[in-house]
C-alpha cells in the first residue's frame, strides 16, 4: 500500500488496513479476514480476501499491488542438497564435516568480520598447528579466532617486479579488498550463516562444504595500479605454498593459475608436487576461459583440477500480460524485491532497429513510463551487447524496465541487471510479442525476486569454464572435477558495492511493495554481505577464478 493515501483522519497504518477491509462489501456474507499489519518489512497488509474482495481493494487509492499467498520450505542455500550432502548420513557426517581439518588458501585475502568465519563452539585451535595471524594495513592478531587460524600475505615478489600495491584498492595486509578470497573461503569451509541472501535470492542457511574445518589465508594476489588489475607473482605464490606447508595444512586451494609452462617451470606444480609428497591435498581452478578446447590450467597430474558447473538453481521474474492471459518465467537477478503492476509495454512494431533495442534507437519519450518487449534480432544477444557497451547493463532509455527475448540467459553477469529486466526464452518471447502486437494497450505485471529449483539440465559445465586436455600433459583426463561454480551465494567484502540501483524514477518508488532489500554496505554485520563471483576472470593475464571445491576430509594422522 502506499501509505501517502492514507486518510489523515487514522492515526496508524493498522488502523487504515483494518478501516480498508471493513469497507469492502461481501455480497455471500463471509467477509474478509485480516492477519498481519507490516511495519517494517513492507507497507501492507495480509488478509484472506475472495475474489470479490480482490477487485474492490485493487481499485482503492493507495493500493500499490497484491501477491497471492505461497507455501515455502526449509532451505539451506542448496548447494549441499544438491551435492546429495546429507548432515545425518553419508560423506558429510562421515567426513565429521571436516572437522578439525585445515584448509589453506591461497587468494585475495580474507574479510575476518564476516559472519562465515566466526568460531561459535569451535574446540580449541589444533596444537599440530603451527601458523600465525600476521599484522598489517587494517589486520591485526586478533581478527584470527578458533576458525580462522591463520592468515599472511606475500607480496614482495609483486613489487620487485614493479607492480606496487595499491593503497586506495587494496590492503598490503591478509585483508581482502576485492572479496574473491572470503567468497572462496566461505565455499571451503565457511561456518553455517543463517538467514544469508543476495538482495532476495538463494534465501537460507551459507554453509562451507566442509563448516567444522579450519581456515589459514594465504594472501597471494593484490590489486596494483601499475597494471590496472590483479596480479600474483610465481614467487609469492611459492613462498605462500611453501608456508602453508610449513604452517601444517591438510588441503590446499588455489583460485588462480599461470600461463601453461613445462611443469618444472610452473610455480603452481612445483609447489602442489612438495605438497602432495607431505601428504596435502592440493586443489586448483582449471580457469574461465572456455568454452572451447584446450583452454584449461593447472593441468599436471598430481593436481586435481576442478571445473565450474551450475546447479538446479534459476533467479528470476514472472512476467504476466495483462490479466493473466500468458505467464511466463524468465532470469533475472535485479538485485530489489519488487512488483511492478500492470505497467503499458512499449514495442517498435514496424522499426526493427527499434524492435530489437539496438544501441540509441528509443526516443525516451516514447518510452516513459512503460516496460520495454525488445524482439530477438536472430544473430546475437542484444542484451550482452548493450552490457558490454555499458558494463553495468544496457541503456532501456529511461524505460520503467526491460523484457529480453533471447536464448543467453547463462552468459550474463549479475551485474549487468541494474535495471528492472528480465531475460525470457525466444520461445516465450515469441508468445509475448504475439500477444502484445495484437493486444490494444497491453500491460505487463513482473514480478521478480524469485528463486526456482529443479532448472534442468543440471549439472552442466558452465559456459566460461575451461575445458581441456591440458596442453602439456593432453594425455591426462582433465578437469578432474566438475562442482558447482556458477551463481554461488558466498561471503564478500562490504568495503565496496556489487549492484548498483539507480533512484532515477519515481516510477520505481510508486510500483515498490517492500522495503529495498539489503544492500552491501559497510554497516551491513553480514546479512547482505553476501554476493556470487562473476564470470570473468579477475585478471585476464594472470589470475583466474575457480569455483573452489573443498574436500571433506579428517586431519592426517
Amino acid at each position: 500500500m502506499d501509505k501517502t493515501g492514507m486518510p489523515s483522519t487514522l492515526s496508524t497504518q493498522h488502523d487504515w488496513y483494518v478501516s480498508t477491509l471493513s469497507s469492502l462489501s461481501s455480497p455471500d456474507d463471509v467477509p474478509p479476514i485480516h492477519l498481519y499489519s507490516y511495519k517494517h518489512v513492507m507497507d501492507g497488509f495480509s488478509a484472506v480476501l475472495s475474489q470479490t474482495h480482490l477487485d474492490q481493494l485493487e481499485n482503492l487509492p493507495g493500493h500499490v499491488a497484491t501477491f497471492p499467498e505461497s507455501v515455502g520450505h526449509l532451505h539451506t542455500t542448496h548447494t549441499p542438497k544438491f551435492l546429495g550432502l546429507n548432515k545425518r548420513a553419508g560423506a558429510w557426517p562421515a567426513g565429521k564435516f571436516g572437522d578439525d581439518g585445515i584448509i589453506g588458501v591461497l587468494d585475495t585475502g580474507i574479510w575476518p568480520e564476516s559472519e562465515s568465519f566466526n568460531d561459535k563452539n569451535m574446540p580449541p585451535v589444533p596444537q599440530r598447528w603451527r601458523g600465525i595471524c600476521e599484522t598489517g594495513t587494517e589486520f591485526n592478531t586478533s581478527d584470527c579466532n578458533k576458525k580462522l587460524i591463520g592468515a599472511r600475505k606475500f607480496s614482495q615478489g609483486m613489487k620487485q617486479v614493479g607492480l606496487n600495491i595499491s593503497s586506495t584498492d587494496d590492503y598490503d595486509s591478509p585483508r581482502d579488498y576485492m572479496g574473491h578470497g572470503s567468497h572462496t573461503s566461505l565455499t571451503a569451509g565457511g561456518s553455517p550463516v543463517q538467514h544469508a541472501d543476495y538482495f532476495g535470492y538463494a534465501k537460507g542457511t551459507a554453509t562451507g562444504m566442509a563448516p567444522l574445518a579450519r581456515i589459514a589465508m594465504y594472501k597471494v594476489i593484490f590489486y596494483s595500479g601499475d597494471s590496472d588489475g590483479y596480479d600474483v607473482a610465481a614467487t609469492d605464490t611459492l613462498a605462500g605454498m611453501d608456508q602453508a606447508i610449513e604452517d601444517g595444512v591438510d588441503i590446499m586451494s588455489l583460485s588462480l593459475g599461470f600461463f601453461e609452462t613445462p611443469f618444472h617451470e610452473n610455480p603452481i606444480a612445483i609447489g602442489a608436487f612438495a605438497a602432495l609428497k607431505k601428504g596435502i591435498f592440493v586443489t586448483c581452478s582449471a580457469g574461465n576461459s572456455g568454452p572451447h578446447g584446450y583452454t584449461m590450467l593447472n593441468g599436471a597430474p598430481w593436481l586435481t583440477t576442478i571445473g565450474a558447473g551450475t546447479i538446479e538453481r534459476q533467479f528470476g521474474a514472472e512476467v504476466t500480460l495483462g490479466n493473466g492471459s500468458i505467464i511466463v518465467t524468465g532470469t533475472s537477478i535485479y538485485p530489489e524485491n519488487l512488483f511492478i503492476s500492470r505497467v503499458p509495454v512499449y514495442f517498435g512494431l514496424g522499426n526493427r532497429s527499434e524492435e530489437v533495442c539496438d544501441w540509441n534507437s528509443l526516443d525516451p519519450k516514447d518510452v516513459a513510463g512503460k516496460f520495454l518487449f525488445c524482439d530477438y534480432d536472430g544473430e546475437s544477444s542484444q542484451f550482452r551487447q548493450m552490457s558490454e557497451n555499458d558494463r553495468y547493463g544496457p541503456d532501456i532509455a529511461g524505460a520503467t524496465g526491460g523484457i529480453f527475448s533471447e536464448d543467453d540467459a547463462e552468459f550474463l553477469h549479475p551485474d549487468y541487471f541494474y535495471m528492472p529486466i528480465v531475460i525470457v526464452s525466444t520461445k516465450d518471447g515469441n508468445l509475448l510479442k504475439n500477444y502484445i502486437m495484437n493486444t490494444t494497450n497491453a500491460t505487463v505485471s513482473v514480478k521478480f525476486g524469485l528463486t526456482l529449483l529443479g532448472t534442468k539440465p543440471a549439472p552442466k559445465v558452465a559456459y566460461f569454464s575451461s575445458r581441456g586436455p591440458d596442453r602439456r600433459s593432453p594425455w591426462t583426463l582433465k578437469p578432474d572435477i566438475l562442482a558447482p561454480g556458477y551463481h554461488i551465494l558466498a561471503a564478500w567484502v562490504p568495503n565496496g558495492g556489487f549492484a548498483p540501483i539507480p533512484d532515477n524514477s519515481s516510477v520505481y518508488r510508486a510500483v515498490i511493495s517492500a522495503p529495498q532489500a539489503a544492500s552491501v554496505t559497510p554497516q551491513s554485520d553480514y546479512f547482505g554481505n553476501y554476493g556470487f563471483l562473476s564470470c570473468y576472470e579477475v585478471n585476464g593475464r594472470h589470475v583466474v577464478r575457480s569455483p573452489v571445491v573443498s574436500a571433506i576430509a579428517s586431519p592426517k594422522t
